[in-house]
């Protein structure tokens, strides 16, 4: 058995950051009315009126809103909330 090596098990890793931020990004959809969106964004983001206005309107004019960002199961939740509205919802990992 002289130079003869025996692996009797391999690990891979993957690189990963757990820590880094997530982005909660609303995007356009032709279904819900700007009233709505800005309403639902003051109820589940709890931003005043004119945050929530501003928001909108990007969403609108811009296709989509960048409205929270943080720990990924936080961002995972307000993802759902947002469903739950049926507003077009998503979560995408901050670039660093």
């Amino acid at each position: 058995m002289s130079g003869t090596v025996v692996i009797t098990g391999v690990e891979t890793h993957e690189q990963y950051v757990v820590d880094s931020p997530w982005n909660v990004v609303v995007h356009n959809d032709p279904v819900n009315l700007m009233s709505y969106v800005t309403m639902v964004f003051q109820r589940v983001m709890g931003f005043p009126p004119d945050k929530a206005t501003r928001h909108m309107l990007e969403v609108h004019h811009k296709g989509r809103s960048l409205v929270w960002s943080g720990a990924r199961e936080r961002a995972e939740s307000i993802v759902e909330q947002l469903h739950g509205y049926l507003l077009l919802a998503t979560i995408e990992q901050a670039e660093l």
